[in-house]
């Protein structure tokens, strides 16, 4: 543990709030801008000449951002310059007429910059991330979204240290030079922001491919990483070609340049960049194969592939205007991301894990102090909203909007904002008056969305008048107060609706889209002769939070006979949820519907073994402590073990009949959707095996972790082994970590296995963990494998006498020093104070409190740490 000293708080600085109601164009434009690196890992050198144009007829001075570098030199015209001052950390030259060329020289060393933004050293190479505002850290520049210029950028290395030097947009030049060094030369020649900028120099080898396109140009692929990763790159690859195939027959967008270029790195706060031709990558979401990945790291690889490519046009071509309107790029490249991967696989099963995720980040996001709009109104550091309401609400956003547009009426939108304002920088208004302009539908309340922050809450009440042979479904909506917005107005929701016959299960009616746009509706469905049983938020049609009258029994029956996917799944975790709910807040519980449910859905043979895998999982702890007013750490776990224990003894035979059967029908590792789904319902037996308390369980788990010829199946028998107190439990972690401690993306699975381990000694073992010579908070993947899994584990973090709290300050004040942007997203769980009892709020706050004294704080954790605070 570090030893971090702490003093009094210190006088509170009135941060600066950046409004969106203060936005103003800028004072000068950028057309054209050349870079030129000569590169070192101490002291990189930065020439950069900009051609500027003021905007207008104004005489305002032209400010430059920068952040911790050294101003060498500054020229304008060709003539050096004295007459600038530095404010803050802006440069300000004042300038007469309408254009001129700017010079300027700075020095910055990579190898000291921890906080990966700007120019970094990662694994001895050296690479960029400007998104937010990183470029400052490079060079002196206007940094913000709505300057767009052309790129031409020259590097220069030592040709051993760096051998591979690539930029954004297509190589023009390269050559040898004296001394060991050499040169490249890249022109982008679409106009971009400062943010899209990518730079790299490295030892790197490739894994090359191609792709033609509609218009018959052939694109040059390139995946660089180390030379031993190369064979790992293949599924990244064929993901690059099936999305930019996928993009082209679904929203008619064509790639713009001669190569598409990816570089994966070690050290990354986030998962992937965007960068114009030149994307950079988490490795995490790049390398792959059996042996090290799982069927979910497959997945996402796919899914990160394909989304930073969508951002071709959606957020490159077209970008952002300023960084409140960050959902308009990440928003819709994230529903584009999941309607592809829904394509290459099961979509029942991806909407599915969408939602789950939704729920799990999202929702409590919207019930927090954290809680904001997808389009804000104010920040003091952008990094902070980078949030799951940005991106994963942000996209059921424009879910919603496809399903009221329709298909056609969708993609005519779409079309007509990428035509519209290509090459330009837009805000969320102008794609929604696309939509409204391609299609002739009146979205003026569906903005409201834009602007109000939290979850709405549908109650749905369906009444049966036999006599007339009616039936009356009563709707009404509202959404509760969040920081700062105290009165909600009704939004659009559009509820997807069918209703079952409680005795033929047959449906009465096609399904029908409801558009529920009032604080109350009644819809009246006629010739309705038997007891009807309803069918709602089909497909999760509208990202809500839904209560309704209906019975145990209803959902029994939904679980067994909805022709909708996600709804029947949702039945049969509502009737899990009703019961782990009741159960932890005292109630005694019968347990036979939920097992008798289970049952059936594992019995049927004509379902997705998939589905069937994802359907009969129980909710989480942390889902099922939002559905209550107070969260009781300790209860939930009990009533939800005591299920797990009772689906495990009774379907003991089902369990086992399911596990063997997959472990027989999979020969080697095949990476399909049938394959996936074996291998999941496998791993969800085994867990119910071992719940049951079967004296193999342990025998069999240990069985499966060593004869696994794949990482999918080697994992899960390792999270059983772990979870329990059978013998095998040490050897198997041992065994683990000797073979695979020289692979630092595997190595994350075996920190986050313990961190988020349902055990009475979780926390001292995250303890110890975090002294492991392996343990590091400078990669910020290390981080998140223990610090921030730990933060997710309900039970272990939640301890009554505040230990988990403790470790969470303690990590994230350290984190704080090195990479607040990191720092900062991990602090969400002491912010969830206000769920708790007294006791746990109390220490919470204590160490909120505990970090906002540190002196030296970054604007990302004092934000954050204050609104969690306070909010």
């Amino acid at each position: 543990m570090l030893d971090i000293q702490t003093s009094s708080a210190q006088p509170q600085i009135t941060p600066h709030v950046t409004r969106r109601a203060d936005y103003t164009a800028p004072d000068w434009q950028v057309p054209e801008i050349a870079l030129d690196f000569a590169l070192d890992p101490a002291a990189t050198r930065v020439k950069a000449t900009l051609h500027v144009q003021r905007s207008d007829a104004h005489d305002r001075p032209l400010r430059l951002d920068g952040a911790g570098q050294t101003l060498l030199s500054v020229c304008v015209d060709g003539v050096t310059v004295n007459d600038w001052t530095i404010e803050g950390e802006t440069l300000v030259l004042p300038l007469a007429g309408s254009a001129h060329v700017i010079e300027t020289e700075v020095e910055i060393a990579p190898e000291r910059n921890t906080q990966l933004m700007g120019l970094y050293a990662s694994g001895g190479n050296l690479c960029t991330q400007c998104e937010a505002e990183g470029f400052r850290r490079i060079t002196y520049f206007p940094d913000r979204p709505d300057v767009l210029s052309r790129y031409q950028v020259r590097m220069t290395a030592d040709k051993t240290r760096y051998p591979v030097l690539l930029a954004n947009g297509d190589p023009i030049a390269a050559g040898d030079l004296p001394e060991g060094k050499h040169w490249a030369e890249w022109r982008d020649p679409f106009p971009k922001p400062c943010y899209l900028f990518a730079l790299v120099a490295g030892d790197l080898a490739v894994n090359r491919g191609s792709f033609v396109t509609l218009s018959g140009r052939e694109v040059s692929l390139g995946i660089w990483v180390r030379a031993a990763d190369v064979p790992r790159t293949d599924h990244a690859l064929a993901a690059l070609k099936a999305a930019m195939a996928w993009d082209e027959r679904v929203y008619g967008r064509e790639y713009d340049l001669d190569v598409f270029n990816i570089v994966a790195v070690d050290d990354f706060n986030f998962g992937a960049m965007e960068n114009k031709g030149l994307n950079i990558f988490n490795s995490r979401y790049i390398l792959a194969d059996p042996d090290t990945a799982t069927d979910y790291d497959y997945d996402g690889i796919a899914a990160v592939v394909a989304h930073e490519y969508f951002h071709n046009w959606s957020g490159n071509r077209v970008t952002c205007r300023d960084w409140f309107q960050l959902s308009l790029k990440e928003g819709f490249t994230v529903y584009r991301d999941q309607c592809f991967s829904a394509d290459q696989g099961s979509a029942a099963v991806k909407r599915i894990e969408d939602v789950r995720g939704l729920r799990a980040a999202q929702f409590p996001e919207d019930a927090g102090p954290l809680a904001h709009p997808i389009r804000p109104d104010s920040y003091q550091e952008i990094s902070n909203f980078y949030t799951a309401t940005i991106y994963n609400k942000g996209a059921e956003i424009i879910r919603m909007l496809a399903t009221i547009l329709g298909a056609h009426g969708f993609r005519a939108g779409t079309d007509l904002y990428f035509d519209r304002f290509d090459g330009t920088a837009a805000t969320c208004e102008d794609f929604v008056a696309s939509l409204e302009d391609a299609s002739g539908t009146d979205l003026t309340q569906f903005r409201r969305w834009y602007v109000q922050a939290g979850t709405p809450r549908i109650t749905a009440s369906l009444l049966h008048h036999e006599g007339s042979g009616r039936a009356e479904l009563v709707l009404a909506q509202r959404t509760p107060p969040t920081p700062g917005q105290d009165v909600k107005q009704p939004v659009v929701l559009p509820l997807r609706v069918k209703l079952f016959g409680a005795d033929s299960a047959k449906p009465y009616a096609p399904e029908q889209t409801v558009l529920l746009t009032e604080a109350e509706h009644r819809i009246v469905f006629e010739d309705v002769r038997e007891r009807p049983i309803l069918s709602i938020n089909r497909g999760f049609s509208a990202p809500a939070i839904l209560e309704t009258d209906r019975s145990a029994a209803d959902l029994a029956f939904l679980a067994a006979h909805d022709d909708d996917p996600f709804a029947r799944y949702e039945a049969l975790q509502q009737l899990m949820l009703d019961t782990l709910v009741a159960s932890a807040g005292g109630a005694r519980v019968d347990h036979s519907a939920v097992i008798a449910a289970i049952g059936g859905t594992l019995a049927n043979a004509q379902l997705d073994r998939a589905f069937v895998a994802e359907a009969v999982l129980l909710p989480s702890e942390s889902f099922i402590g939002d559905q209550m007013a107070v969260v009781d750490p300790e209860a939930i776990f009990r009533a939800r073990e005591a299920l797990r224990r009772d689906i495990g003894r009774t379907l003991e035979d089902a369990w086992r009949t399911a596990y063997h059967a997959a472990r027989a029908t999979t020969d080697g590792y095949v990476y399909s959707p049938e394959a996936k789904g074996l291998r999941r319902l496998k791993s969800v037996a085994l867990g119910y095996i071992a719940a049951s308390g079967a004296a193999d369980a342990g025998a069999l788990a240990f069985a499966q972790f060593e004869t696994a010829d794949n990482m999918t199946d080697r994992q899960s028998a390792l999270t059983t082994l772990v979870a329990g107190d059978s013998a095998q439990r040490t050897p198997a972690l041992d065994i683990f970590y000797n073979r695979y401690s020289d692979n630092a993306l595997v190595l994350d699975k075996w920190f986050s296995v313990q961190a988020m381990a349902p055990r009475d000694d979780t926390g001292a073992i995250v303890l110890e963990l975090a002294q492991h010579r392996d343990f590091t908070l400078a990669n910020p993947n290390r981080a998140r494998a223990l610090v921030g899994a730990f933060g997710v584990n309900q039970r272990a973090f939640n301890a009554a006498d505040g230990s988990g709290y403790r470790f969470l300050a303690d990590q994230l004040i350290a984190l704080d020093r090195l990479n607040p942007q990191t720092a900062a997203k991990l602090i969400p769980p002491l912010g969830r104070w206000k769920r708790f009892d007294t006791n746990r709020a109390a220490l919470m706050r204590a160490e909120l409190d505990r970090i906002l004294s540190v002196p030296g704080l970054s604007k990302d954790m004092a934000e954050q740490a204050s609104r969690s605070l306070n909010g």
